[in-house]
């Protein structure tokens, strides 16, 4: 079929407000936040209703052309990236919120519906969906469960997955599939969902899901902690665990990502001494709170502390590890990766991160942020000025090489929270078997027999 009859089609389907050849419009949905591959799709198609998501998939699966699902594109993978004429299937208008079940604790919204703005509606009913992350004002529903997203209390309430009860599919030949609904248990046979969940839109397109709710934690507490380095946050951490109250958070971040952030924000340090590391952590009010503090400070576990006295305080310590991918990409060119390790290996491999790119990469600048409570480090290198851009991507590739076989040696994954995409698909048999690999393929031709669904993420056909 020729582009422009399956246009035509398409337009049919969506209207003529939902299809867009605008070359801006192209630009801006053909990416996400990755700045390695430049957006060139054919064009971007914006359906309203789960029938017109399932009438456009039968349109391309017919025609043999590639879509890539798109939600709020805030990825760090390229896995929302449209470089080679795919028509990008943008779920953006697809944004119902449903009632709220108080008894039942869950809500029906669709795929397109903003993380933040779900966190509102729940909050009325004093119940909330606890996926929390610094994109959460952009970040879309359908893609956070697509991507099986982590955030800032995988600590506290665990990853993506474990708080989705139903999802609507639209699988490649533009059959629906609606699964679990809002049950909590439903033994019928294996969990079709989590096979969608973490797949990245290469196996079908979530247009709805059923999230589970839980209640709106206490008033909290957050504190900022000063630290020398990488072993005393991890003392701090063993330390905040021992103690008798529910900690909601544990982020840190270097004194690198600080500079960074008050370049770009202008925003002071509420802490007077300098330090190698901070700690951001959020607890639920709890009276033994002062007297742990008291205690880390006679320890000396700490350099510096201080906590917020109210809600706008809370949210300006918050401000400092929330902002920090921002600036970074505001104040420079950062090659990011976020890689996931075992507690108890972080500091071994810290070390011994830090040896590999002191030996062979001298004068990159590498910013460490990260949810170091369930062992997620955001490792982030800054391109050097005078480098560059070509030779920069290769030698960031290089040092990925080695810093994989690193992740490897220590029983980690290549990827936290944000996929493999475009990016990381070379390194893939790092964190997994060739058995495994040979079972995702089979799943992959098995429900998108002709490869239309985001071809060439997490692994080449």
């Amino acid at each position: 079929m020729k582009e422009s009859d399956l246009l035509g089609a398409i337009e049919a389907v969506v209207g003529k407000d939902g299809l867009s050849v605008d070359e801006s419009d192209k630009a801006e949905f053909g990416r996400d936040w990755t700045k390695v591959f430049a957006p060139n799709p054919l064009a971007i198609v914006r359906p309203k209703t789960n029938d017109e998501v399932s009438a456009v998939l039968k349109l391309c699966n017919s025609a043999g052309r590639a879509v890539v699902p798109s939600g709020g594109r805030t990825g760090l993978a390229g896995g929302a990236v449209a470089k080679d004429r795919e028509v990008v299937l943008s779920l953006g208008r697809m944004n119902r919120l449903g009632p709220v079940d108080k008894l039942g604790a869950s809500v029906t919204v669709e795929a397109g519906a903003v993380t933040q703005a779900v966190h509102e509606h729940c909050a009325k009913e004093g119940l909330t969906w606890p996926v929390d992350f610094a994109s959460k004002g952009s970040s879309q529903i359908g893609g956070n469960i697509a991507t099986n997203a982590g955030g800032i209390k995988v600590i506290r309430y665990g990853l993506t997955r474990n708080w989705v009860l139903g999802l609507n599919v639209v699988l490649a030949d533009g059959s629906q599939l609606a699964m679990g609904r809002a049950l909590e248990k439903n033994n019928t046979g294996p969990d079709l969902r989590q096979l969608f969940i973490g797949s990245e839109g290469t196996l079908g397109v979530i247009t709805q899901a059923t999230l589970k709710l839980t209640r709106l934690p206490e008033e909290c507490e957050v504190f900022l902690f000063s630290v020398s380095g990488i072993p005393d946050v991890l003392r701090l951490f063993r330390s905040a665990c021992e103690a008798p109250f529910t900690l909601q958070a544990f982020e840190f971040f270097t004194d690198k990502c600080l500079a960074r952030v008050q370049r770009h924000r202008k925003v002071d340090n509420p802490l007077d001494t300098p330090a190698a590391a901070y700690v951001v952590m959020e607890i639920e009010r709890h009276p033994s709170s002062m007297g742990w503090l008291e205690m880390l400070f006679e320890k000396e576990l700490v350099l510096g502390g201080t906590m917020g006295q109210h809600n706008a305080q809370n949210a300006k310590l918050w401000e400092l590890r929330e902002s920090i991918s921002e600036s970074l990409s505001a104040t420079g060119l950062p090659h990011k990766n976020d890689i996931a390790l075992p507690v108890a290996n972080l500091e071994a491999f810290c070390a011994q991160l830090e040896e590999t790119i002191t030996a062979h990469y001298p004068g990159f600048e590498v910013c460490l942020f990260g949810h170091i409570g369930d062992g997620n480090l955001h490792v982030n290198v800054m391109k050097p000025d005078a480098m560059d851009k070509a030779e920069f991507l290769a030698r960031t590739h290089e040092l990925d090489a080695r810093m994989f076989a690193l992740v490897r040696t220590f029983d980690g994954s290549i990827s936290a929270e944000h996929g493999i995409g475009l990016l990381k698909k070379d390194f893939l048999s790092f964190s997994r078997s060739s058995e495994e690999l040979a079972t995702m393929r089979l799943l992959k031709r098995a429900l998108d027999p002709n490869g239309i669904l985001n071809p060439g993420k997490i692994f080449d056909a």
